[in-house]
């Protein structure tokens, strides 16, 4: 080996994920078309999996069960005038009831995703609201709320979703400025966006070519960006998240850019996407991510310690904790294959 070789970084995101090893290449193709088109029909799967159209049927309702899938949308918030999207890390100085948590986050419109969190803080929030003020007052309100547990609260802005989403609640989007028509087949679709448009024009009483003509516009003016899945937790899983704040140099724009081939890194057709979530914030914090990994340790080695090392330059300071008990909302599980599905975003001179 040359010196010059020797002297590259080793690069410990290249590794293989042990629980790909548990299913089957069919199972996971049939995961990985679910979570990029939702809509596909089961011939469409029976092709895709080479299974026959009766074989793909039955293996599609055994992994629905199986992943605990959900069909939902995954959606185009600024484009619907949902311009607020927050991250919130919270840490308890005294133990927290959490069912009282629960039911403050289900009394609101605004958090779309809440879990509790081991590791370095405690609550995982993320919020969207139509006005900043409405995002302000809420915002201030939880912090009083959770007051009696001695809350240390952390909010950043979220500038971009270089991969994932978050699944939107429907008691947002029941208030969104929209056409009637609009807003009851784009919620109808983020409730199961499987149903065909039958189906939905039967259930609302609206005409079939009402219906299709409303999804159709939905598409084109990109306020639907794709029909996709949310699958529940397995046992099996650790989820990974960490957020961090950097003091840039003049190398971040490399540091970063080896940081993205990791984000970019995964098994071929894997059961659930390695980095579900990354998005660079501003606030509390510069950047958030989370991962799925096979378990606490191997997120330690290639997430974590990775990471570190990659930004030791940027003094970088990490919070980390693994996901546990969701309170609100879907986890953003799927596998779209993310190579092909990273929103780049560089770090470079602005003019």
């Amino acid at each position: 080996m040359s010196f010059d070789k020797m002297l590259q970084p080793r690069y410990e995101y290249e590794f293989e994920s042990e629980f790909n090893k548990k299913y089957s290449i069919v199972a996971r193709k049939i995961i990985r078309l679910l979570s990029v088109d939702s809509r596909a029909s089961i011939s469409k799967i029976s092709e895709y999996s080479g299974l026959s159209r009766t074989e793909a049927k039955k293996r599609l309702e055994r992994i629905e069960k199986e992943f605990d899938i959900n069909y939902v949308l995954e959606l185009n918030e600024r484009a619907l005038g949902i311009q607020n999207p927050h991250l919130i890390m919270a840490k308890f100085g005294k133990k927290p009831d959490w069912e009282h948590i629960k039911g403050l986050l289900e009394g609101s419109y605004i958090p779309q995703f809440a879990s509790v969190v081991e590791g370095d803080y405690d609550l995982l929030i993320y919020a969207n609201s139509i006005s900043s003020q409405e995002y302000a007052l809420w915002d201030k309100w939880m912090q009083i709320e959770l007051s009696k547990y001695r809350v240390s609260w952390r909010t950043s802005e979220v500038v971009h979703k270089q991969l994932g989403f978050f699944p939107i609640r429907n008691e947002l989007l029941e208030r969104l400025d929209m056409k009637d028509q609009e807003k009851r087949i784009l919620i109808e679709l983020n409730r199961d966006c499987r149903l065909n448009a039958n189906e939905i024009a039967k259930k609302l009483g609206i005409t079939l070519p009402n219906v299709l003509y409303v999804i159709s516009k939905l598409e084109k003016d990109r306020i639907i960006w794709s029909y996709t899945i949310s699958m529940g937790k397995p046992d099996w899983l650790t989820l990974m998240t960490f957020f961090a704040k950097y003091m840039p140099t003049e190398n971040y724009e490399n540091h970063s850019m080896n940081a993205r081939k990791a984000f970019m890194s995964d098994d071929e057709y894997s059961i659930i996407d390695r980095y579900v979530m990354t998005a660079p914030l501003v606030g509390s914090y510069d950047f958030f991510t989370m991962g799925a990994f096979d378990s606490e340790a191997a997120a330690m080695e290639h997430d974590i310690s990775y990471h570190k090392e990659l930004f030791k330059d940027e003094n970088i300071d990490m919070a980390k904790g693994t996901i546990g008990r969701v309170l609100l909302g879907r986890l953003p599980l799927r596998s779209v294959g993310t190579k092909d599905h990273y929103r780049l975003i560089k770090w470079t001179k602005q003019s």
